[in-house]
């Protein structure tokens, strides 16, 4: 009887203890739920980075089968094989910042859709887990992809873009002139007797292309008379930047304003007289003369695609001095500067397709969903840059429209499912 009275008095004391035992369970879940949510966290970052990885990479590999068998119709003697891969190899850095958007869509849908699939994303949000959290944690590993498409626009594109088109340039080879490279219309003006100046027409040049250590390439030159008509056309295979004289030689003072002087090579000359006759000449050499330094040359003989984001802003600066603008150039620009904020609201996007029940819409047709989403926005992206080159209007507005949309669309969604 003393054993079973011992055993009851020990049961009414655990009975009495175990309501301070359960006020404190509460605390105890509290303080290990950090340590859980990291867990949980480094899993869904770990899954989400895998799959935009896979889904980047899958993208970008069918871009360059494509791309390379694009390449085949165009061999030739001239174009060989070897030169398509090395071509396509130099155009492959192109290809990945391309499909960075519309691949980490993809892959913020496939990694969280397959945590959906075994019902992990349910347990989570019944553990008190919210949506916005979730979403964050996919965000963090497509940051990851943020950077290197600056990288890549910053470090890689300039130099690759320019060996592609070293390899494969279509407009050299073609019969008629591209509009491609640096057009410009300069005043001549020619000694009096007097020893003043007196107008002497005008000279149109163009510059197929120039590189940062001041060598160009093509130079093309017309000199037309007071009256418009063509007295001289000069054509020089390559020219090399030789130094800089300043304009104001009658003072002793360091001049502000220089000449910038090229030695062109392999000079034709072709003279019109006035009968209509005309003699063709050739010099080894000649002397060209520019009012900016090689490297606004280089800016102004690149297209915008070729330009890295300082690169860009500098050319934008420079058009600004001289009183003109590229709208093309200030579009990319601004599609460069906020290529991240378009990259996140398409994962935030992303994200609102996957939450819900996948009774009502299956995990592959959420993703088919989410591919068509990403392609129309690249194609409302391009549409919206058309606009602003077709009308002059605000490319800074017309590139955060469709970031905007998406982001809003995005939360939208997100938000009908909480």
């Amino acid at each position: 009887m003393s054993a079973l009275f011992s055993k009851s008095q020990d049961a009414k004391s655990q009975n009495t203890k175990s309501p301070n035992t359960g006020s404190q369970n509460p605390k105890a879940k509290f303080a290990k739920r950090p340590a859980n949510l990291k867990v949980l966290s480094r899993y869904v970052k770990l899954n989400a980075l895998l799959a935009i990885i896979g889904a980047v990479l899958g993208l970008w590999a069918l871009q360059l089968v494509f791309s390379y068998l694009s390449e085949l119709d165009s061999l030739d003697d001239s174009y060989t094989m070897g030169q398509a891969i090395k071509y396509i190899f130099y155009r492959s850095p192109y290809f990945l910042e391309q499909f960075i958007p519309t691949g980490a869509l993809l892959g913020a849908v496939v990694g969280l859709g397959l945590l959906a699939n075994k019902s992990e994303l349910v347990v989570m949000r019944a553990a008190g887990v919210s949506v916005y959290r979730i979403v964050g944690w996919v965000l963090q590993p497509a940051m990851i992809f943020v950077l290197i498409a600056l990288a890549i626009n910053q470090f890689v594109l300039p130099a690759s873009n320019q060996l592609a088109k070293e390899i494969n340039d279509a407009d050299s080879r073609s019969l008629v002139t591209s509009v491609r490279g640096y057009w410009t219309v300069q005043p001549r003006f020619a000694r009096a007797e007097d020893g003043g100046t007196t107008p002497d027409g005008s000279d149109v040049l163009y510059i197929d292309y120039a590189d940062v250590q001041g060598n160009i390439g093509e130079v093309k030159r017309w000199h037309l008379d007071n009256n418009g008509s063509l007295q001289t056309a000069v054509h020089a295979e390559d020219g090399k930047y030789i130094g800089r004289e300043p304009l104001d030689t009658t003072t002793d003072e360091p001049s502000e304003q220089y000449r910038y002087e090229w030695q062109l090579n392999n000079m034709t000359k072709l003279n019109i007289s006035q009968g209509f006759d005309s003699s063709q000449a050739i010099s080894p050499s000649d002397t060209l003369s520019l009012p900016f330094a090689p490297e606004s040359v280089y800016l102004l003989t690149r297209k915008a695609e070729d330009l890295s984001l300082t690169q860009l802003y500098e050319h934008r600066q420079f058009m600004g001095q001289q009183g003109t603008r590229s709208l093309s150039h200030e579009l990319a620009f601004w599609q460069k500067l906020l290529s991240p904020l378009s990259i996140l609201s398409l994962v935030i996007v992303a994200c609102s397709f996957v939450f819900g029940s996948l009774r009502t819409h299956s995990l592959g047709l959420r993703i088919v969903v989410a591919l068509l989403f990403g392609l129309l926005f690249s194609y409302v992206q391009d549409l919206v840059g058309f606009v602003s080159l077709a009308t002059g209007f605000s490319p800074l507005l017309m590139v955060l429209l469709p970031i905007i949309a998406s982001a809003i669309l995005g939360g939208y969604l997100l938000k009908r499912q909480m």
